[in-house]
């Protein structure tokens, strides 16, 4: 795709590229890169004083560098501050806090110079990329990471190999037939500045959890249609002035088809509820998504150059906005999490399903799916321990110069952790889901194309036959198919 301004790299055409799409950056978005790089470069020769630039950073920033040390100190910017190590993000990951970075640098607020920003696309077009450590970044802002990052755009740094461990990245942007490349003026504090990380990884999080909530929507239309639930709390009528809750509700009307005659005049409570959680958590993610987008379109770049030609030392580097919205994602995930796993407990009961105690075929000779419960239920209690914000609980470094942090990275890793886990107990319902058909529980003949089709899939995948067997098996192949 062409980039012929900022904004065409909104957060849809990011995930793209960091699937693997390529872009290109069109001639007169470079052009006005290069003419702004020179008013800031021509503002820098008044000799005022420039945070990172003419002086350093942090509780350093009152120490002024001569002309000889400001030639230097966009490079050495990035060397101590890379303290981090494995794990590191995956490529995917990557990818996406490359482009990211991009975006922020073409909005212009950088001052960088179009062969800086060309030479991102460089490295992602050639798939040389930067090994960038996923935990332990206790900054005000994203420094640590961002050192990583820039290391190896320069060659100093680590790249990822094809197993994914970190390798020199000097002699693999030769092998690649790229120079390292040699940072100008404010460019190194430009490349540590702002949240590419974890906007990007919010970007991740909120594709990776929508997949996630159509996936538990179809598991809960397949236990209320094969347990021959009540359809009383899908009413349209319940959901009156709530338009997210309306739209769940419809589409599980629509999935799981009509109950003429229920099992029972009400269902589990963790049945009835269960649409109230999804349309809370649809609810986290769009307010996430505009999170993100705020961050994309926002000033990051610390100090920022504006467009009247002044340098304006920013907070665009902390990433509260976007960790107490990945915070209320987290919690939404685990509270679907819980209730799913409430939900697996009760079709383990004949009284709810009208199939045999367990799910199994013959009870007592046969254990049938009490386990994978148990399994589930561990997983749940994992996921509550990342419920504890992030935002809450600052810790002061760069002697009190950074006296509160947002830990907005550690907020994007708890919530990537709350989706597995979502995966996880998702696995588990989707088997007991098969096993209640294999008992001879049947869907209504309305059900919806798309829940058949997906059920089939299971039972594609899955061995015949109803009796006990190593569920584990099962529930990774389960997982494998909810992670494509």
């Amino acid at each position: 795709m062409t980039v012929s301004t900022a904004a065409d790299l909104d957060a849809p055409a990011c995930l793209r590229v960091a699937r693997g799409a390529s872009i290109t950056l069109g001639d007169a978005l470079l052009a006005d890169l290069d003419r702004r790089r020179a008013r800031m470069l021509e503002t820098l020769t008044s000799g005022a004083p420039v945070y990172g630039v003419s002086t350093g950073l942090g509780a350093l920033s009152e120490h002024r560098l001569d002309t000889e040390a400001q030639e230097s100190h966009q490079q050495s910017l990035l060397l101590a501050r890379a303290v981090g190590g494995a794990p590191w993000l995956t490529p995917d990951e990557v990818r996406a806090v490359l482009v990211v970075r991009l975006r922020g640098l073409i909005n212009g607020d950088a001052g960088v110079s179009a062969g800086l920003c060309r030479h991102l696309v460089t490295v992602l077009d050639a798939g040389v990329l930067p090994a960038l450590p996923r935990l332990a970044s206790g900054a005000a802002g994203e420094i640590i990471p961002l050192a990583h990052l820039g290391g190896a755009l320069t060659g100093i740094g680590q790249v990822l190999d094809g197993d994914g461990r970190a390798v020199a990245a000097g002699p693999a942007l030769r092998s690649a037939g790229i120079d390292p490349y040699h940072l100008g003026a404010k460019e190194g504090i430009a490349l540590i500045e702002g949240v590419p990380m974890t906007t990007a990884l919010a970007m991740l999080c909120s594709d990776g959890a929508r997949t996630a909530l159509r996936d538990a929507q179809l598991v809960l239309a397949a236990e209320l249609a094969l347990t021959r639930a009540s359809r009383d709390a899908l009413d349209p009528a319940l959901a009156r002035g709530d338009d997210v809750l309306a739209g769940v509700t419809r589409t599980l009307r629509a999935l799981a088809g009509t109950e003429p005659l229920p099992r029972s005049l009400q269902p589990p409570v963790s049945f009835r509820v269960s649409p109230q959680l999804l349309a809370h958590l649809e609810r986290a993610l769009d307010q996430l998504d505009q999170a993100v987008g705020r961050a994309l379109d926002g000033v990051t770049d610390s100090p920022a150059y504006l467009d009247d030609e002044r340098f304006v030392g920013s907070a665009g580097f902390s990433g509260y906005d976007l960790a107490a919205y990945l915070h209320l994602v987290t919690v939404a995930l685990v509270g679907v999490a819980e209730v799913g796993a409430a939900r697996l407990h009760r079709l383990m009961d004949p009284r709810v399903t009208g199939v045999g105690a367990q799910l199994s075929p013959d009870p007592g000779p046969h254990t049938g799916l009490s386990p994978v419960h148990k399994r589930a239920v561990g997983v749940v209690h994992s996921l509550r321990q990342l419920t504890l914000p992030s935002t809450v609980g600052t810790v002061e470094t760069s002697a009190g110069q950074e006296d509160v942090q947002s830990f907005s990275l550690e907020a994007a890793e708890t919530c990537r952790l709350a989706i597995a886990g979502l995966r996880d107990v998702l696995a588990g319902e989707l088997l007991a889901v098969h096993q209640l058909q294999g008992l001879g529980a049947t869907l209504p003949g309305d059900a919806a194309p798309e829940l058949t089709t997906r059920l089939q899939q299971v039972a594609d995948l899955l061995p015949t036959g109803t009796g006990d067997r190593a569920w584990g098996v099962d529930l990774q192949t389960l997982r494998d198919l909810l992670d494509r």
